[in-house]
């Protein structure tokens, strides 16, 4: 079978609704190649560092690739994904060069060409994200490891907003809690709450793609007895609280639901939101605020933010 990997030359700020737009258009994953990553300081306290080749990399901006099946359909589904990512502007959302290129691979080149991106990394203090294909030993006891298959899955879960998401989870999931994942992707946040603890876990997502994916990934990691996967728009018809509620998502998208979160987390709980660029820092916090929240912490990492909010 023959694969077209279709490369958009875009910015950081649009990398999150990008890559989105291809995982509705069918890709099941996709490779972000980012020059920074030749470049950065790397927090050696957490993850491995890898040898990346320089060729691999545009000189500015970012280039996110994907794959789609060759077939009679392909050309419609490039124009819509074109028409998708230029409708972004829409929503103030720079997407630079926006260089769209197609090239044709087939199935061998396809099914391995991404897997030398991703190898066991360490995000925080106590979880490790590994691919099912590597073997990897626990470092520690308390070590909690996060089996993932980005063939399947939206993303490594390596990925700055998910990092902090995750660190956020570790400072604010008690056992015993209750926890509502809005828009969960491959559901690794799920996964994590459950593994620190919590009784019970809300994973939704309003695409059926995405649900698949995370029901995959909880059964993987054996999670499925906490972890409940549902398709659903953000908080619509939920009425059951909770004590943490965390969202890595765009930040139009989180102000959408801002009042809905605050209504039905218990007092004292937790929002955590994640997925916003420096750019949209203030207008989250404002809103955050104004519904009435306290801001516990901000996170950041490279150019994106993450806030911990309390319901007082």
């Amino acid at each position: 079978m023959k694969w077209s990997e279709i490369s958009i030359h875009t910015t950081h700020e649009a990398v999150e609704a990008i890559s989105n737009i291809l995982h509705e258009a069918g890709a099941g994953g996709v490779v972000i190649e980012d020059p920074f990553d030749l470049t950065k300081e790397r927090d050696t306290q957490f993850g491995e560092i890898y040898e990346l080749n320089p060729d691999d990399y545009p000189e500015e901006g970012v280039v996110i690739k994907a794959y789609l099946p060759v077939n009679s359909f392909l050309g419609e589904t490039v124009e819509a994904i074109k028409e998708a990512v230029n409708n972004l502007m829409l929503y103030n959302i720079d997407v630079g060069r926006n260089k769209v290129t197609i090239s044709e691979v087939n199935e061998e080149e396809w099914a391995t060409a991404w897997k030398k991106y991703y190898n066991p990394v360490k995000i925080s203090e106590r979880f490790t994200i590994v691919p099912t294909w590597e073997t990897y030993e626990r470092v520690s006891t308390d070590e909690l490891i996060i089996e993932l298959d980005p063939g399947m899955a939206f993303g490594t879960g390596t990925h700055p907003t998910t990092v902090m998401c995750i660190q956020a989870l570790e400072k604010c999931v008690q056992p015993g809690n209750t926890v509502i994942d809005v828009g969960t992707g491959s559901g690794i946040l799920s996964i994590a709450a459950a593994m620190l603890g919590a009784k019970s876990v809300r994973a939704l997502d309003l695409d059926p793609v995405a649900v698949d994916s995370a029901k995959l990934n909880v059964k993987l990691n054996k999670v499925q007895h906490v972890v409940t996967v549902a398709q659903n728009n953000l908080l619509d018809h939920i009425d059951k609280p909770a004590n943490v509620i965390v969202a890595n998502i765009l930040a139009e998208i989180i102000l959408r639901f801002v009042d809905d979160a605050y209504h039905l987390l218990e007092r004292n709980g937790y929002f955590i939101t994640s997925g916003i660029i420096q750019a949209k820092k203030q207008e989250v916090k404002d809103g955050l605020v104004n519904a009435g929240f306290t801001i516990e912490e901000t996170l950041t990492m490279e150019d994106w933010v993450a806030f911990i909010a309390r319901k007082s």
